[in-house]
Formats: structure tokens, sequence, C-alpha cells
């Protein structure tokens, strides 16, 4: 048995805790669950590179799912279903019991899809109960299944920077096949797909169904996903909140949200009635996971036609630490969504005006940045599709171009008011009104059919490079019968959902950058807001200073920094005056330095709003000295962070970016924010970084001095840092 941990010397605590796991997987290899063959480093630094396996087992009784990290394992017959799910880095089980692989209700009937019956103790699986589990004659049955190697979902056209992420990643497929009970609906197939990827504890799972009855079949919902999870805790009575398994689920059927935990739509952890022997007195542990839409969808499936479901990936945590676990969720999305890994130096241009969006553009290239937004409030117009104003555009954009500057705009969809006929109708009133922003156009009207027309034909005819698109669809329903685009309420939002993540992805495929504040990483939009209030922009600089850099702080447990945007306002921005505002910006070096020190140095881009980016020489060099800065350590600033200590005022603070696969394994970039000077240790953890015994440590470009690493990985540096002063630590 191989030591699943491949560092040695942490921690007491972490010794035990991997002698607990070793002697938890010695276990479940003697009992023949999991092989051998687990992983033998740390996934999240040393890559892993066993590759995905399908294989059958107990002579072609069940196939298994598995990368080393997780696996599924499969009976199929006398129908297919999970019989475990195994985490195989802790060596525990995901699973309790069996469940259908999926529920789905036609033409307004029921019907499970494969599972099993016949377990009476929910609590846990034996292997050797699985022989005497029957089959429900009324469910989908299993017919066949087939594998291949992993499909990308859309086109990523890659125009500009990213990190080296493979598209579609590594991995494989596995497609089990279903066909209707015996003497119900001949001809319609069924088959659900599960995808795992190499190197990382993550599984998604999605189904289509193809219609072959020779008549339309209307999908009224489904279930895609039902798994008996073993629970996270125990307790008689009933808390004010539970706490789930340690299992991060999301769904590309994602809006109207700044995280994956607000914008889910899909996951919901139930009750399972099944349980009989937990603790809770009243059988009301959430410890099934269901898979389905909120509504709908609703749709009628022509004959010949085919219907696929959104993707839920299940990505399994090996620990409960917050860090660890942000750093396995950054993974996830730099393997499944690695658009959201570009990252451009993004310019907002008040105006849209001929004159000040090339003195944009000229001054962009001059300092280094390298994409222009005619941003809000600017009288850019993507709806207008008149030839004269697209030329007009187009002369703008092959000049950015002629700069090696790229130009993009801003587009407000969803957050407005356009008619009567166009608006989403209240399901409660028959009337507009009562949407999540209030008034909001539904996307399925004609308006709406037209307005993607529009700003498709705009993009194409002038080649812009970005797209803003504000307000963007939150999931708003719509009870009119008049739309073109959709027959009604209940498939409302899932035909509107369909609009947006279609022209997404139609997007990606071209090479449209896009800025999007709400959760459509995995349709294909490339950044969100990284998370601030709005209004804290007119506060006074200083205060907006230490707020960003908590911004930032607080943003990246869950994004990586490219996948946030902040803001810098160089003129006034919900008010606040002269003394919230950067211009005259030679007036204001020491903010504006601030802004820039903190927002490169965090590998974050900001709105930096304004007419101008300089004013001055001087203040033109203290821009590109930072831009410079990003452009050295771009790679290192563009991977991981670790959280060092959070700003508050009151001492100095510190993030470390790492990344083991670079010659710079670590980036520290540290602040004063204190009106006097600061000496100290600074204790930098470079458990993450790769290194094992000794770290070469430089101060800027200082000379390199060489620490030897402590039991559990750290490092003490000295600092002497000036008064309200930032420097950076590179780590080889």
């Amino acid at each position: 048995m191989k030591n699943i941990w491949k560092k040695k010397g942490k921690s007491q605590l972490m010794v035990n805790t991997k002698r607990a796991i070793i002697a938890q997987m010695m276990v479940l290899v003697i009992a023949g669950t999991v092989s051998a063959g687990a992983t033998d480093s740390d996934w999240l630094v040393t890559p892993i590179d066993e590759p995905v396996r399908i294989e059958k087992r107990l002579d072609g009784k069940e196939i298994v799912l598995s990368n080393g990290l997780v696996s599924r394992t499969f009976r199929l017959g006398p129908n297919a279903a999970t019989v475990a799910y195994d985490n195989l880095m802790t060596g525990q089980s995901i699973i309790r019991g069996v469940k259908p692989e999926a529920i789905v209700e036609l033409d307004g009937r029921k019907y499970e899809v494969g599972g099993l019956q016949g377990q009476v103790e929910y609590g846990y699986l034996l292997a050797e109960w699985i022989d005497s589990l029957s089959n429900n004659p009324e469910a989908f049955q299993f017919t066949s299944f087939d594998f291949s190697t992993t499909k990308e979902r859309f086109s990523w056209n890659r125009k500009r920077y990213s990190a080296q992420s493979a598209w579609p990643p590594p991995g494989k497929s596995l497609t089990l096949h279903f066909e209707p009970p015996a003497g119900k609906l001949e001809g319609l197939a069924l088959s659900i797909h599960y995808e795992m990827y190499r190197g990382i504890p993550l599984l998604a799972k999605w189904l289509t169904i193809s219609n072959g009855t020779g008549e339309p079949v209307k999908l009224n919902t489904f279930i895609s996903e039902i798994l008996a999870a073993v629970e996270y805790e125990s307790l008689v009575g009933q808390p004010d909140r539970w706490e789930y398994p340690n299992i991060h689920i999301e769904s590309d059927y994602a809006f109207h949200g700044d995280d994956s935990k607000n914008a889910n739509k899909t996951a919901y952890w139930v009750a399972d009635p099944q349980y009989s022997t937990q603790v809770n007195y009243l059988l009301k542990t959430p410890v099934m996971l269901e898979i389905r839409p909120p509504a709908g969808p609703d749709v009628v499936i022509e004959p010949g036609e085919e219907f696929e479901s959104f993707r839920t990936f299940e990505l399994i945590y090996d620990s409960t630490e917050r860090e660890r676990k942000g750093l396995a969720l950054r993974r996830m999305y730099r393997t499944v969504a690695p658009w959201s890994t570009e990252n451009p130096i993004i310019m907002h241009v008040r105006r849209a005006d001929p004159k000040s969006v090339r003195l944009a553009i000229d001054q962009c290239a001059e300092v280094g940045f390298e994409m222009v937004i005619m941003t809000f409030g600017s009288g850019f117009s993507m709806e207008n599709v008149d030839p004269e104003y697209m030329a007009q555009m187009k002369e703008l954009v092959d000049y950015a171009h002629s700069k090696g500057v790229e130009l993009g705009g801003y587009s407000l969809l969803a957050s407005r008011r356009i008619s009567n006929e166009h608006d989403a109708i209240n399901p409660e009133t028959g009337k507009p009104g009562g949407a999540i922003f209030g008034n909001s156009p539904c996307l399925c009207s004609r308006w709406g059919i037209d307005y993607f027309e529009k700003i498709t034909t705009f993009i194409e005819q002038t080649g812009l490079n970005l797209l803003e698109h504000d307000g963007s669809y939150p999931g708003d329903v719509c009870a009119s019968t008049s739309h073109p685009g959709h027959r009604g309420l209940n498939d409302s939002q899932w035909k509107q959902w369909k609009k947006i993540t279609d022209f997404y992805k139609w997007c990606r495929g071209r090479g449209v950058y896009l800025n999007v504040p709400d959760w459509y990483f995995l349709s294909g939009s490339n950044k969100s807001a990284m998370g601030y209030r709005e209004v804290n922009w007119s506060l006074p600089r200083e205060r907006q200073i230490i707020l960003g850099r908590q911004n930032i702080f607080d943003g990246t447990w869950k994004k990586t920094p490219s996948m946030g945007w902040m803001f810098v306002p160089l003129v006034q921005y919900h008010g606040g005056g002269a003394a919230a505002t950067l211009e005259p910006l030679s007036e204001h070096l020491d903010a504006y330095g601030a802004h820039l020190a903190q927002n490169f140095g965090s590998g974050v881009q900001a709105c930096y709003r304004g007419p101008r980016l300089y004013d001055t020489d001087e203040t033109k060099a203290l821009v590109k000295k930072w831009v410079d800065f990003y452009k050295e350590y771009r790679d290192i600033l563009n991977s991981d962070v670790i959280h060092v200590r959070r700003p508050d005022g009151r001492d100095i603070d510190c993030i470390l970016h790492v990344n083991p696969q670079l010659k710079y394994k670590g980036l520290a970039m540290v602040y004063n924010p204190l009106d006097r000077t600061v000496k100290k240790q600074l204790k930098l953890p470079l458990y993450y970084t790769g290194l094992t015994k000794t770290a070469r440590v430089r101060e800027k470009q200082g000379k390199s001095v060489k620490y030897k690493l402590d039991r559990e990985y750290n490092v003490e540096i000295p600092i002497d840092m000036a008064p309200k002063s930032v420097t950076w630590f590179i780590v080889e």
C-alpha cells in the first residue's frame, strides 16, 4: 500500500491524520472496495498522471469509472444503478444506498430510470446485499453502455493570454443507455452521461432523450441525479441550519448570483424517506441530493429531436479546511471553465465618441493596457445596427487593433422595462412587474429575439472583442402565451436560459470576452464582479483602499484572481466628490498607486473608469510600473492564492500566490497600511508551492536568501516596511 501523502513532516496533527487515512485505506483495500492504486501524492500540489479508467468487474456485472481520486461503480443488472461512489483520497464512501439514476416526467407520468429495489437498511450499504436487489419493471431499463474520451461542451477560441489549461479537459465519458418500460413510449431512448477528468476528484453528469416514437413527447420535468449521501452530521433534534455532506455541487443551469452558492438553482438536499434508522427523531436529516430544475423545463420533444439537460458537476472534497476546499473549487473552474483564466488589462472609457475612444486606446497602448470598454453611460449602443454607426465602430475597432489593443462595449439586458407587450409577465398578476429587477424584458419575446439578433450582427459587422453584459438574465419566469420563443409559464425559464447561454457559447467560440455580473462561467462567460458594494467607491480614497483589498481577499476564496473584477473610480462614481475620486490623477498618486499595487499584485483586473489613465509623465510612469510588474510575473500572479492575513488596517496584510509548476513557486504581496514602520517576522505557508525542505526568497529584485522549511512547511522572513508601503517576495 502506497502512502497517499507523498510529503513528510507536517504537524503532529497532520501526521496522525495521515495515519488514520492510511489505516482506512488499508481496510478498504483488504475488503476489495477500492484499489491499492489510489493516488500516492497530493493532487493539489503534484499533477496526477494516472488516467481515467473505465473497467469491468465481477465478470462484467459491474463497471467502474475511476481516476485514482474518486470512483463510481455501476451494477448493470437486473437494471443499472450506482452501487458505490468512493472518495479514494480519504477512503470514505460517499453514498449509503442505491437510488434510481434519474427520474423523468413524460406526458404527465413519472418514470424512474434504472435503479434497484429491496435495500432494507439505508444507513449503509453492504456489498453482499447487492446481488439480492431487484428490478422495478415500471422503470426505464438499461440496454447498453459505451464510452469515449471527453469532448468539448462548446468551442473556446483562445485569442488572448490564458493559463495553459487543456480543452476539453482530459478524461473519459461513460454513457448508459435505457429504454422505456414494456409497452410505454416505444421508440424513445434515454441516455445518462458521466464524465470524469484526470487529476481532479470531479464528475459531471447529464441526460439526453431522443424521440423516435413518431409523436411529440412532452418532458414536464426531470431529476438528473439522486444520491443517498452519507450524512455530515447526526442530530436528534432540528437545528436552525443543517450542515450538508462535504461535496460541492454546481450546474451550468445557474443565474442571478455572485458566487456558486447564490447562483445554485438545481441542487436540493432533502430528507430521504427510506432512511428510517437515522438519528434525527423526525427523519428529516437532509442527506439525499436531488438535481432538478426549479421549474419546467416543460419542453416538447418533436419526433426525431433530442433533448439535452444541463450538466451537473460533483466535486468531492478531501478536507473540511477552508483554504484547501477553496483550492479544489478553483481547480474545478480552471478545469471545466478554463476561459475564466483569461485576464486582460482593461480600461473603461466613459465616453464613446471617436475622439474619447481614440485617446483611451492611445493611452492604453502607451502603458500596456490590453482592452478598452466603452462603458455604461458612455453613449455606446450595441442595439444600433445602423450601417453608418456600425462602420464608425468598426473603424475604432480597427484602430484599436492597429495599436495592439482590443475594443469592446457595454449592453444592458434584463434590468429595464421595454413595454407591456415584451416584458416578462408576472404569473400572479398577469401583468408586467414583480420580476427580480422589478421589470424585465422576456428574452423569448419578439423584442428579446430581436435583441440577440442585433448584438450578434453588431459583433459580426464591427469585430468587437468584448461584451460587458449587465443585467444578465436573472431567472425570471414569464406567464405570457403570446411570446414567440416560449409557450407559457412552465417552459419560460428554460427557454430564456437557453437563449442567453447559447449566445454566450457563440461568443466563446468567436473569442468575444464576456464581462457578466452573474454566474455564467460554466456557459462561457469570462469574468464577474469580485464582490463589492458599489456605493463604497464614493467613500474617501483612504477608506476605498483597505475595503478594496478586503474585497479581493474575501472574493478569492472561491474565485481565481482572473474571475473577479474590481473597481477604480478615476472620476466620481455614486457621488463622494473630490474626496472620493482620483482625478486630477497627478494630485493623488499615492491613492492611485495603492489601487494599482493591490489590483495588479493580486492578479485582479479592475474597471479603471474615466476619460484617461494618466495626465502627466509622472502618472504615466506610475501606471506603467505596475503594468510592467504584472506582465513580468503574470503566470504566478494568475495562479492560486493562499490567504495569509486579511486586511484590517491594524497590521500588515498578505496574500501568497503559489504554483509548484512554475520557476517562481510563490509570490507574496505584503501591504503596510499603518502610519509607522513595521519590522517583524512574517510567516509564509509554503506547502502549496511544492517545496519540501528549503526555499530561496528574495524581496523585489534583491538578493535571494535560503530558508529551511519547518515541519508545517512554513518559513519566517524578516520584513522592514515603511509607512503606507507595499512590497513583494519571490519564492524559488
